[in-house]
């Protein structure tokens, strides 16, 4: 009857960021570009895969899939805005090697292929293949901790983060 009382359930925020791919999970200062390793656009991770199928790293909503398929911005529900950035130096691809699964606006969790990477053609053009996972709105961050690193399976949870 007073259905205006009732508590409305509110849906817990996934917080969690999940490893993009089975490789090696290595911290932001391990990455080998100083752009990434002094955490110039922010703080993350990255995994160095041991193949082309690349995950998403959050529970959330693609924002923006750059021109050139090495990066794509996604953002999570509690604000937290997050670039997945496939390979070091891989703009100059002209995203040759990635075919992308997922389009602008699309909601996105651990299991949702971001990408099918041909890291062959990555390392024969003498480009790192580490995926890296940036937050890029660290204003917004209250905290982020990885619980992990080493080897990981895709999708496994690796951290997590607190608007």
């Amino acid at each position: 009857m007073f259905k205006f009382l009732k508590k409305k359930e509110v849906e817990p925020i996934n917080e969690n960021f999940y490893a993009v791919a089975s490789g090696k999970l290595i911290s932001m200062s391990e990455v080998n570009d100083p752009v990434f390793s002094q955490k110039m656009m922010g703080d993350g991770f990255a995994v160095i895969p041991e193949n082309g199928d690349i995950y998403s790293p959050i529970v959330g909503q693609v924002m923006s899939i750059f021109q050139t398929k090495h990066a794509v911005g996604l953002k999570m529900k509690n604000g937290l805005e997050i670039l997945l950035h496939m390979g070091i130096d891989t703009v100059e691809l002209n995203g040759v090697p990635f075919d992308i699964k997922i389009g602008e606006g699309d909601q996105v969790t651990p299991e949702t292929l971001i990408a099918k990477v041909n890291l062959d053609a990555i390392t024969s053009a003498n480009k790192g293949t580490e995926m890296v996972v940036v937050i890029t709105n660290m204003d917004q961050l209250k905290s982020f901790e990885l619980s992990k690193t080493g080897q990981v399976l895709a999708g496994e949870v690796i951290g997590a983060a607190k608007a």
